[in-house]
């Protein structure tokens, strides 16, 4: 058998063995310690110097000394030892959702609303948990999460995925963004919506938020008007900066008013306003203990608790 060979049978328990002999310097004690007897970790020890092919130990009528190589595979042994203790924990923490990795997307309202708070919770519970964070808009979200890119996601409704999981995390009303320059920017009271019937709408594509783009459109159906769509763009801070040049007015989430944009004035509307839902996805066949801790702080932040 070539040496090779030999040193790929060694296995840990023999380097455990060793280890408390070099401890000890006595094999009756060191059997003790193991809770074995001394002749079968006699033979232990005799097959570890065979597969390593060096005595370790010194045997004579004064006692059990470490030879050269056994000293240098003692600091060896400690070392490998130490780590693999430290490979155990990790392994041990990422199985019960104590550290690991997620990637975790998000449409930009959730940044206004539960998202900072929910990683805050998160990372003073989990603190060797890395999340690794990728704004997003919503279809693109479900891409990546049915592609394996992405973990989990904040994203809009509906979500008419059969491989997705799909739970609410909070809802909110909308309110009118209006640049500051507006007539209508000041006032006492919830804005009619029909006194902007004349401008144009700032939106985004209907593709990005499906349900959020029609329940814009209801609530100023109800108001009588249909509005003209002025510019469209994906990310709301870009919308709201629209707004705050004054290209026209925005109906958005409740929460946005925290984006704090100068130029723009945030107001209720009287007719009655839509619950904006936010909610978390994730793959239906693809769970962790990670992913499902995250989940409980979140939905728990929420209002899907």
């Amino acid at each position: 058998m070539s040496d090779s060979s030999k040193v790929s049978r060694i296995e840990l328990r023999h380097l455990r063995y060793f280890a408390t002999v070099a401890d000890e310097l006595h094999f009756g004690r060191a059997a003790r310690r193991l809770n074995m007897s001394q002749p079968p970790l006699s033979v232990q020890i005799r097959r570890l110097e065979e597969m390593i092919g060096a005595r370790l130990f010194d045997r004579d009528r004064r006692g059990v000394t470490l030879t050269p190589a056994g000293a240098r595979l003692r600091v060896e042994v400690a070392e490998l030892v130490d780590r693999f203790d430290e490979m155990l924990g990790r392994v041990r923490s990422v199985a019960s959702g104590q550290a690991g990795a997620l990637s975790v997307g998000f449409v930009t309202p959730a940044t206004y609303g539960v998202l900072p708070e929910g990683l805050a919770a998160f990372r003073a519970e989990y603190p060797a948990v890395e999340l690794i964070l990728r704004e997003m808009t919503t279809d693109a979200q479900v891409e990546a999460l049915e592609s394996g890119t992405l973990d989990i996601g904040f994203v809009l409704p509906p979500l008419d995925r059969p491989g997705l999981v799909y739970r609410a995390v909070s809802r909110e009303t909308l309110v009118v963004a209006l640049p500051r320059s507006s007539p209508h920017a000041n006032g006492a009271g919830p804005l009619a919506l029909k006194r902007l019937s004349d401008q144009p709408l700032v939106i985004f594509p209907r593709l990005h938020a499906p349900r959020l783009y029609d329940d814009v459109f209801t609530v100023c159906r109800r108001a009588g008007f249909s509005p003209t769509i002025g510019q469209q763009a994906v990310e709301m801070q870009t919308i709201v900066a629209l707004v705050a040049a004054g290209m026209g007015f925005a109906i958005v989430p409740a929460s946005v008013r925290k984006l704090g944009r100068s130029g723009v004035v945030y107001r209720e509307f009287r007719e009655r306003s839509p619950q904006v839902e936010l909610g978390l996805a994730w793959r239906r066949d693809r769970d962790s203990a990670v992913l499902a801790q995250f989940r409980r702080v979140m939905l728990a932040i929420g209002e899907g608790g």
